[in-house]
Protein backbone atom coordinates (compact mmCIF):
# COMPACT_ATOMS: atom_id res chain seq x y z
CA UNK A 1 0.00 0.00 0.00
CA UNK A 2 1.33 3.40 -0.87
CA UNK A 3 2.38 5.79 2.15
CA UNK A 4 0.22 8.81 2.35
CA UNK A 5 0.64 12.11 4.10
CA UNK A 6 3.98 12.89 6.35
CA UNK A 7 4.33 8.78 6.22
CA UNK A 8 5.06 9.26 2.65
CA UNK A 9 8.38 11.30 3.10
CA UNK A 10 10.00 8.30 5.59
CA UNK A 11 13.22 7.20 4.02
CA UNK A 12 14.33 5.03 7.42
CA UNK A 13 16.13 1.42 6.33
CA UNK A 14 16.68 2.99 2.92
CA UNK A 15 20.25 3.99 1.13
CA UNK A 16 21.54 6.92 -0.38
CA UNK A 17 24.74 7.72 -2.62
CA UNK A 18 25.01 11.76 -3.08
CA UNK A 19 28.11 12.78 -5.48
CA UNK A 20 29.92 15.86 -4.80
CA UNK A 21 28.54 16.10 -1.58
CA UNK A 22 31.90 17.78 -0.22
CA UNK A 23 30.47 21.15 -2.07
CA UNK A 24 27.78 23.66 -0.74
CA UNK A 25 24.67 22.20 -2.27
CA UNK A 26 26.32 18.38 -2.17
CA UNK A 27 25.38 18.59 2.07
CA UNK A 28 22.68 19.96 1.72
CA UNK A 29 21.07 16.74 -0.20
CA UNK A 30 22.38 14.54 2.26
CA UNK A 31 21.06 16.55 5.40
CA UNK A 32 18.12 16.51 3.56
CA UNK A 33 17.70 12.64 3.20
CA UNK A 34 19.17 11.94 6.36
CA UNK A 35 16.73 14.04 7.95
CA UNK A 36 13.73 11.95 6.88
CA UNK A 37 16.02 8.82 8.03
CA UNK A 38 18.00 7.96 5.68
CA UNK A 39 21.64 6.39 5.71
CA UNK A 40 23.74 8.73 3.64
CA UNK A 41 26.79 7.85 1.87
CA UNK A 42 28.89 11.18 0.91
CA UNK A 43 30.98 10.92 -2.08
CA UNK A 44 33.69 13.20 -3.50
CA UNK A 45 36.75 13.06 -4.86
CA UNK A 46 38.74 15.04 -1.96
CA UNK A 47 39.07 13.06 1.70
CA UNK A 48 39.85 15.88 3.31
CA UNK A 49 36.75 17.88 2.28
CA UNK A 50 34.36 14.92 2.96
CA UNK A 51 35.93 14.57 6.41
CA UNK A 52 34.76 18.11 7.15
CA UNK A 53 31.78 17.93 5.60
CA UNK A 54 30.84 14.41 7.90
CA UNK A 55 32.16 16.74 10.96
CA UNK A 56 29.40 19.30 9.92
CA UNK A 57 27.04 16.78 9.70
CA UNK A 58 27.11 13.88 12.22
CA UNK A 59 26.45 15.77 15.10
CA UNK A 60 23.05 16.12 13.65
CA UNK A 61 22.03 12.56 11.95
CA UNK A 62 24.90 10.71 13.68
CA UNK A 63 25.85 7.31 12.25
CA UNK A 64 23.25 7.88 9.19
CA UNK A 65 26.25 10.02 7.47
CA UNK A 66 29.05 8.00 6.03
CA UNK A 67 31.34 9.39 3.76
CA UNK A 68 33.37 7.48 0.71
CA UNK A 69 36.10 8.96 -1.65
CA UNK A 70 34.70 8.24 -5.30
CA UNK A 71 35.60 9.72 -8.43
CA UNK A 72 32.48 10.34 -10.69
CA UNK A 73 34.82 10.08 -14.12
CA UNK A 74 36.42 6.36 -13.04
CA UNK A 75 34.34 3.63 -13.88
CA UNK A 76 36.26 1.46 -12.02
CA UNK A 77 36.05 3.98 -8.99
CA UNK A 78 32.23 3.70 -8.78
CA UNK A 79 32.20 -0.25 -9.11
CA UNK A 80 34.08 0.09 -6.21
CA UNK A 81 32.09 2.15 -4.14
CA UNK A 82 28.60 0.09 -5.55
CA UNK A 83 30.49 -3.32 -3.97
CA UNK A 84 31.33 -1.62 -0.59
CA UNK A 85 28.36 -0.16 0.07
CA UNK A 86 25.42 -2.62 -1.08
CA UNK A 87 22.16 -2.26 -2.27
CA UNK A 88 21.03 1.79 -2.97
CA UNK A 89 17.95 2.96 -2.69
CA UNK A 90 18.23 6.66 -3.90
CA UNK A 91 21.04 8.12 -6.05
CA UNK A 92 21.48 11.80 -6.19
CA UNK A 93 23.65 13.11 -9.15
CA UNK A 94 25.48 16.39 -7.57
CA UNK A 95 28.53 16.25 -8.63
CA UNK A 96 29.87 19.43 -11.19
CA UNK A 97 32.08 21.95 -11.72
CA UNK A 98 30.98 25.38 -11.49
CA UNK A 99 33.27 27.66 -13.36
CA UNK A 100 33.54 30.80 -11.29
CA UNK A 101 33.17 34.24 -13.39
CA UNK A 102 35.94 35.78 -12.48
CA UNK A 103 38.42 38.13 -14.82
CA UNK A 104 41.24 40.51 -14.52
CA UNK A 105 41.54 41.99 -17.65
CA UNK A 106 44.55 42.46 -20.10
CA UNK A 107 44.71 39.08 -22.07
CA UNK A 108 42.48 36.59 -23.58
CA UNK A 109 39.48 35.91 -21.86
CA UNK A 110 39.34 32.21 -21.82
CA UNK A 111 35.77 31.73 -20.46
CA UNK A 112 34.79 33.23 -23.57
CA UNK A 113 33.42 30.90 -26.22
CA UNK A 114 35.67 31.87 -29.22
CA UNK A 115 38.61 31.48 -26.91
CA UNK A 116 37.20 28.34 -24.40
CA UNK A 117 39.64 25.03 -24.11
CA UNK A 118 38.10 22.05 -25.81
CA UNK A 119 40.69 20.08 -22.98
CA UNK A 120 38.52 22.34 -20.36
CA UNK A 121 35.31 21.38 -21.88
CA UNK A 122 36.02 17.72 -21.72
CA UNK A 123 37.22 18.25 -17.86
CA UNK A 124 33.50 19.55 -17.07
CA UNK A 125 31.56 17.32 -19.17
CA UNK A 126 33.42 14.39 -17.63
CA UNK A 127 32.18 15.65 -14.18
CA UNK A 128 28.99 16.72 -14.36
CA UNK A 129 27.51 14.80 -17.40
CA UNK A 130 29.25 11.33 -18.05
CA UNK A 131 29.94 11.23 -14.46
CA UNK A 132 26.05 11.41 -14.05
CA UNK A 133 25.85 8.98 -16.74
CA UNK A 134 28.20 6.41 -15.09
CA UNK A 135 26.66 7.00 -11.38
CA UNK A 136 23.38 6.23 -13.05
CA UNK A 137 24.18 3.40 -14.94
CA UNK A 138 25.61 1.58 -12.19
CA UNK A 139 23.59 2.16 -9.39
CA UNK A 140 20.56 2.20 -11.86
CA UNK A 141 20.90 -0.85 -13.17
CA UNK A 142 21.29 -2.40 -9.81
CA UNK A 143 17.97 -0.93 -8.51
CA UNK A 144 16.39 -1.80 -11.55
CA UNK A 145 17.32 -5.51 -11.04
CA UNK A 146 16.06 -5.48 -7.08
CA UNK A 147 12.76 -3.88 -8.49
CA UNK A 148 12.74 0.39 -7.76
CA UNK A 149 14.94 3.11 -6.94
CA UNK A 150 14.95 6.76 -7.06
CA UNK A 151 17.52 9.01 -9.40
CA UNK A 152 17.52 12.66 -8.62
CA UNK A 153 19.46 14.71 -10.96
CA UNK A 154 20.77 18.18 -10.22
CA UNK A 155 20.76 20.54 -12.95
CA UNK A 156 20.34 24.12 -12.52
CA UNK A 157 17.88 27.45 -13.86
CA UNK A 158 20.56 27.49 -16.62
CA UNK A 159 19.26 24.17 -17.69
CA UNK A 160 16.10 26.14 -18.85
CA UNK A 161 17.47 29.79 -19.01
CA UNK A 162 20.57 30.74 -20.92
CA UNK A 163 23.43 32.70 -18.62
CA UNK A 164 22.66 36.38 -18.58
CA UNK A 165 26.47 37.43 -19.33
CA UNK A 166 25.37 40.97 -18.27
CA UNK A 167 25.15 40.04 -14.26
CA UNK A 168 29.42 39.19 -14.61
CA UNK A 169 30.28 43.06 -16.80
CA UNK A 170 32.94 44.37 -15.78
CA UNK A 171 32.93 48.21 -16.37
CA UNK A 172 36.58 48.94 -17.03
CA UNK A 173 37.15 45.77 -19.55
CA UNK A 174 36.57 46.23 -22.96
CA UNK A 175 33.81 43.53 -24.75
CA UNK A 176 36.60 40.57 -25.78
CA UNK A 177 37.77 40.89 -22.35
CA UNK A 178 34.32 40.53 -20.75
CA UNK A 179 34.15 37.72 -18.51
CA UNK A 180 31.30 35.50 -19.14
CA UNK A 181 29.65 32.49 -17.34
CA UNK A 182 31.14 29.56 -19.99
CA UNK A 183 29.39 27.52 -22.49
CA UNK A 184 30.04 24.18 -20.44
CA UNK A 185 27.63 24.99 -17.30
CA UNK A 186 24.07 25.03 -19.12
CA UNK A 187 24.92 22.66 -21.98
CA UNK A 188 25.71 20.20 -19.29
CA UNK A 189 22.87 20.75 -16.88
CA UNK A 190 20.56 21.07 -20.06
CA UNK A 191 21.90 17.70 -21.07
CA UNK A 192 21.04 15.89 -17.57
CA UNK A 193 17.38 16.99 -17.85
CA UNK A 194 17.70 14.68 -21.64
CA UNK A 195 19.29 12.15 -19.17
CA UNK A 196 16.40 12.33 -16.95
CA UNK A 197 13.71 11.65 -18.98
CA UNK A 198 15.37 8.87 -20.72
CA UNK A 199 16.34 6.97 -17.63
CA UNK A 200 12.27 7.33 -16.44
CA UNK A 201 11.33 5.69 -19.54
CA UNK A 202 13.88 3.40 -19.50
CA UNK A 203 13.26 1.76 -15.97
CA UNK A 204 9.68 2.47 -15.48
CA UNK A 205 8.65 -0.91 -15.48
CA UNK A 206 11.46 -2.46 -13.24
CA UNK A 207 9.89 0.68 -10.73
CA UNK A 208 13.14 3.22 -11.03
CA UNK A 209 12.08 6.99 -11.08
CA UNK A 210 14.10 9.30 -12.39
CA UNK A 211 13.94 13.04 -11.64
CA UNK A 212 15.69 16.53 -11.66
CA UNK A 213 15.74 20.33 -9.91
CA UNK A 214 16.24 23.37 -11.24
CA UNK A 215 17.81 25.26 -8.59
CA UNK A 216 18.38 28.86 -8.53
CA UNK A 217 21.28 30.15 -7.40
CA UNK A 218 22.00 30.21 -3.45
CA UNK A 219 23.52 33.29 -1.44
CA UNK A 220 27.19 32.17 -0.45
CA UNK A 221 29.19 35.65 0.54
CA UNK A 222 28.81 36.72 -3.30
CA UNK A 223 29.59 40.25 -3.49
CA UNK A 224 26.74 42.89 -3.60
CA UNK A 225 26.92 44.42 -7.17
CA UNK A 226 26.49 40.45 -7.98
CA UNK A 227 23.66 39.83 -5.82
CA UNK A 228 21.81 43.10 -6.62
CA UNK A 229 22.13 42.77 -10.43
CA UNK A 230 19.94 39.08 -9.97
CA UNK A 231 17.73 40.14 -7.66
CA UNK A 232 16.52 42.31 -10.62
CA UNK A 233 15.82 39.72 -12.97
CA UNK A 234 13.97 37.56 -9.87
CA UNK A 235 10.36 37.79 -9.13
CA UNK A 236 11.11 37.50 -5.46
CA UNK A 237 13.96 39.78 -5.50
CA UNK A 238 16.14 37.56 -4.18
CA UNK A 239 18.85 34.51 -4.30
CA UNK A 240 17.83 31.46 -2.45
CA UNK A 241 18.64 30.18 1.16
CA UNK A 242 20.88 27.52 1.44
CA UNK A 243 18.57 25.23 3.09
CA UNK A 244 15.37 25.93 0.79
CA UNK A 245 16.28 22.99 -1.57
CA UNK A 246 16.10 20.51 1.06
CA UNK A 247 12.02 19.60 0.78
CA UNK A 248 11.95 19.38 -2.91
CA UNK A 249 15.04 16.84 -2.58
CA UNK A 250 12.68 15.14 0.39
CA UNK A 251 9.78 15.16 -2.00
CA UNK A 252 10.96 13.73 -5.10
CA UNK A 253 13.38 11.27 -3.30
CA UNK A 254 11.00 9.26 -1.38
CA UNK A 255 7.19 7.54 -2.24
CA UNK A 256 5.97 11.54 -1.44
CA UNK A 257 6.25 11.57 -5.09
CA UNK A 258 5.38 8.31 -6.18
CA UNK A 259 3.90 9.03 -9.11
CA UNK A 260 6.16 11.59 -10.61
CA UNK A 261 9.32 10.77 -13.21
CA UNK A 262 10.89 12.36 -15.62
CA UNK A 263 10.40 15.73 -14.73
CA UNK A 264 12.12 18.92 -13.77
CA UNK A 265 11.45 20.68 -11.02
CA UNK A 266 12.05 24.15 -11.25
CA UNK A 267 12.73 26.33 -8.18
CA UNK A 268 14.25 29.81 -9.30
CA UNK A 269 12.52 32.12 -7.42
CA UNK A 270 10.35 32.97 -10.54
CA UNK A 271 13.63 33.94 -12.53
CA UNK A 272 12.93 31.23 -15.35
CA UNK A 273 9.03 32.48 -15.69
CA UNK A 274 9.47 36.21 -17.34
Amino acid sequence: MTKTGIAAFDLTGKRAVVTGAAGLLGREHAAALAQIGAEVILTDIGETALQAAQTELAPFYGNRIRVAVMDVTSEASILHLADQVGPVDVLVNNAAIDPKVTAEGGGLELSRLEHFPLEEWNRQISVGLSGAFLCARIFGSSMAARGGGVILNIASDLAVIAPDQRLYRKLDLPAHEQPVKPVTYSVIKTALLGLTRYLAAYWAEQGVRANAISPGGVFNDHPAEFVERLAALIPMRRMAELSEYRAAVQFLCSPASSYMTGQNLVIDGGRSII
